[in-house]
């Protein structure tokens, strides 16, 4: 008899919901983590972390930049780095315990090293060997295998991170100090994020970007307003620009870059260099060759509903294709579980919203307007600006706008898109909506609590049909 129904190699959002849901169906379970703490890059050196010190960048800025002033709020505040990097680190700490417990109460054992699948199943039974810090080994007989082990920060050939000077996005949130200058090298979401952080801060942020756009993926009418709005605020951006070297001293980085199209060769010098180019699925000492798995660029690539092409053996999360989401790997987790318990499990692909945390927000879900031409789909747009918008004038958070995307025949949402405050919250109604296979008109004819925020969601809605009023 093997000693659990599920082992799960890798202790992130996907690997840790799915042990809760595992738990609850009363599978025997065992999680697997090499880091030392549940919750992987996401809420050790990623999603956590990084929004607690764009909160606190927030708290400063608006202190220090007139926003309090402006509400007759004066202060002269001093910035304190040490306490903001503890405060960070007391709330991943937090975060870190309570999953832990949450282990314990549903009755998954947690072990902690780094485990490895060794070799094909036998009658239905595989082995993990799991590695521990001290090099000792203990072998897991499982009848089914989760791969959750996420997602690495992608190396950038001719660059090395020192993580002292030239730094990835775990470096960049633990810097030493607040850098008079910062160049990002990559304009996707983590860049931005963490641009933002040391903009607020006190450095002069220079983003250059391989593409000739911000945000590849995002629909190009908000990528080119938040653009707009991130250049008001003082970015630098240096699109189309390719880059070609970095070259480190105790005290700056000096970055050579040229143009995508050909052309002269430029060189920037900054405080510190951060490496954002995106992520690339995380597989070494796996033992998958063992089993006859080939993983590639995109990871360990699922079947059928997260069955990999080894009977017992499934995956989820940010080591298979996908959007890189913690949420995206949540909701896998979960239904990959019901699967495994005989259960029917699903995840709709179409509705994965994804959010920027910056000042404003960026929020999407859905297709994009790129898409719907792309594909050729008759469609109707309804937009709202937060200008317009009570609660949003009233606070000063005037900039962006949201977006709604319905087809032209029947109504159905196809999309939302979002820019401004707080929209990272507000998109779920929308996601909602999809769900249901909600109409515009479902969400327009829906009461709203004014003044809201929100309001503008349903305003957008309105427009499609050509009855927005203003709020």
């Amino acid at each position: 008899m093997a000693q659990y129904d599920v082992v799960i190699i890798g202790g992130g959002p996907g690997g840790y919901n799915g042990a809760i849901r595992a738990g609850q169906l009363g599978l025997k379970t065992a999680i697997v983590e090499g880091r030392g703490k549940l919750g992987g890059t996401c809420l050790n050196v990623g999603c956590m972390p990084s929004k607690a010190l764009l909160h606190a960048s927030e708290m400063f800025e608006a202190a220090s930049g007139g926003e309090f002033a402006k509400l007759g709020i004066e202060v002269k505040p001093k910035l304190n780095l040490p306490q903001m990097m503890a405060q960070k680190a007391e709330s991943v700490e937090a975060l870190t315990k309570g999953v832990e417990f949450l282990m314990k109460k549903n009755k998954v054992d947690y072990i902690k090293g780094w485990g490895r699948i060794d070799g094909p199943f036998s009658q239905g039974i595989g082995k993990v060997v799991v590695k521990a810090e001290d090099g000792s080994e203990t072998v897991l007989e499982t009848r089914n295998i989760v791969i959750a082990t996420g997602s690495e920060p992608t190396p950038l050939p001719g660059v090395t991170i020192d993580n002292k000077r030239i730094v990835d996005s775990t470096g960049a949130l633990s810097l030493p100090e607040a850098p008079k200058s910062l160049i990002v090298v990559g304009a996707g979401v983590i860049g931005l994020e963490l641009g933002s952080v040391w903009k607020r801060l006190g450095a002069e942020v220079t983003v250059v970007e391989f593409l000739d756009r911000i945000l590849p993926g995002t629909d190009t009418e908000v990528a080119n307003a938040f653009q707009k709005i991130l250049t008001k605020q003082g970015f630098k951006f240096k699109l189309a620009s390719k880059v070609t070297g970095a070259t480190a001293t105790d005290k700056q980085v000096q970055l050579t870059l040229e143009p995508v199209a050909g052309g002269d060769a430029e060189t920037l010098q900054a405080d510190y260099v951060l490496v954002a180019i995106g992520r690339r699925p995380y597989t070494q000492g796996l033992g998958l060759e063992t089993v006859g798995i080939v993983p590639d660029k995109r990871g360990v690539i699922a079947n059928d509903h997260y069955k990999t092409g080894v009977d017992g053996i499934w995956v989820i999360g940010d080591v298979t294709s996908g959007p890189m989401l913690a949420h995206k790997a949540e909701d896998e987790a979960v239904a990959c579980m019901e699967l495994i318990a005989g259960k029917a499990g699903h995840v709709n692909y179409d509705i994965i919203p994804g959010v920027i945390y910056t000042k404003p927000e960026v929020a999407t879900v859905g297709k994009t307007e790129d898409d719907l031409k792309a594909a050729g789909v008759a469609y109707k747009v309804g937009k709202f600006p937060f200008l317009a918008n009570s609660r949003a004038k009233i606070n000063h958070e005037t900039d962006g706008f949201v977006k709604v995307l319905a087809d032209a025949k029947t109504d159905r949402i196809l999309g939302a898109h979002a820019v401004g405050p707080n929209v990272g919250d507000m998109i779920a109604e929308i996601c909602v909506a999809m769900e249901f296979g909600g109409a515009s008109e479902d969400v327009a004819r829906t009461c709203h609590p004014h003044p809201t925020r929100a309001e503008a969601f349903r305003q957008a809605a309105m427009g499609v049909e050509g009855w927005t009023m203003q709020a």
